[in-house]
């Protein structure tokens, strides 16, 4: 760090200052606020070296100073500490999430839509990728007479769920039969392989009991075509739209970037674990350059998933939407890794 501890102590004052007031901070104010025990002379002198070190701002020659994207980085680097989660937000967010517990891909829908609606931005959530991927295990939860759903876990984490019907009533002995019998010939195989020809061949090898299954199989089927690929869930896009620090057009650009599946799916294809901050230019893409991104990786079994993002103004409180990514993230993992347990 190249900066003094009293240049972090007033660069961190600014920084939320103008998160809360979205008004420029001046060194009457920050006197007031950082308990520093120097002049208000002192400070402004401060302010001024941020100001020259590219970490502050001055919008107006008689205005107070705002943060510049350096300001933003060093802050979340360096000075941002994570509160932890309000109780009553965790109950809400664990509300949302266990309606849809059975459901994988309705776990992150939810989980998307809480996001959003707790940080008043959009929210991305996203499968594990499928590349590469084996079938790790295939499991069955019975939803009717004649009705269940086939469940596949790949070993990169995602879970795919597809329902289907057989003409001849099911029970809890038919569906660990099918279980058993397919875990077998199934578990390791690529995702690839899970093709039409393949299929047909596996169905071959189950002799008399192929009769009763090609409604399993196809089930199955469809489900390792859909882990094959990032599904992408985004929430509140259009409430970028009404934020006053962002410009109409900054945010209709975000809002066409966010409806295409296949511009998110590339851009957080490598995120790496843990929170994750892109502030401003630091995105690859121009439609984001006004607008900061904050991500985290949920966890199925220990093992890195897919990810739940922030996409929001630069001027947003990160450390209250780090919170809120951080708590969901660990609920939706412990979610799914049950799901695999069972």
């Amino acid at each position: 760090m190249d900066l003094a501890l009293r240049k972090q102590k007033i660069l961190a004052a600014v920084v939320e200052n103008y998160i809360e007031t979205g008004e420029p901070v001046g060194s009457k104010a920050l006197h007031e606020q950082t308990g520093l025990e120097v002049s208000p002379a002192t400070i402004r002198n401060e302010m001024a070296d941020l100001t020259n070190k590219g970490y502050l701002i001055q919008p107006h020659t008689s205005a107070g100073r705002v943060p510049t994207e350096k300001g933003y980085r060093f802050y979340v680097d360096h000075l941002l500490e994570v509160k932890p989660l309000d109780e009553r937000v965790k109950a809400y967010i664990d509300s949302r999430l266990e309606f849809s517990a059975q459901d994988p891909e309705e776990i992150l829908k939810e989980a998307g839509k809480a996001v959003s609606e707790l940080t008043d931005f959009a929210a991305v959530t996203t499968t594990p990728s499928g590349e590469e991927s084996r079938i790790h295990k295939i499991k069955f939860v019975q939803t009717g007479q004649r009705t269940a759903m086939a469940v596949l876990i790949t070993s990169a984490g995602a879970v795919k769920s597809r329902l289907f019907r057989c003409e001849f009533v099911l029970t809890s002995d038919v569906l660990s039969v099918f279980e058993r019998a397919l875990n077998e010939k199934l578990a390791g195989l690529p995702l690839s392989q899970l093709n039409q020809p393949n299929i047909q061949t596996i169905a071959a090898s189950f002799g008399e009991l192929s009769l009763f299954m090609p409604s399993v199989l196809i089930a199955i089927k469809d489900a390792a075509v859909s882990a094959e690929k990032v599904n992408v869930s985004v929430s509140g896009q259009t409430r970028l739209l009404f934020l006053p620090e962002v410009d109409f057009i900054s945010a209709r650009n975000v809002v066409d970037f966010l409806s295409s599946t296949k511009n998110i799916s590339s851009m957080f294809k490598t995120m790496n674990t843990g929170t994750v901050y892109f502030i401003g230019r630091e995105n690859n893409r121009p439609e984001l350059f006004n607008s900061s991104v904050v991500t985290t990786r949920y966890e199925i079994e220990n093992q890195p998933a897919g990810v739940i993002a922030v996409i929001g103004p630069i001027r947003m409180d990160y450390s209250a939407v780090a919170s809120v990514l951080d708590y969901t993230a660990g609920s939706v993992g412990g979610l799914l890794s049950e799901i695999i347990k069972v």
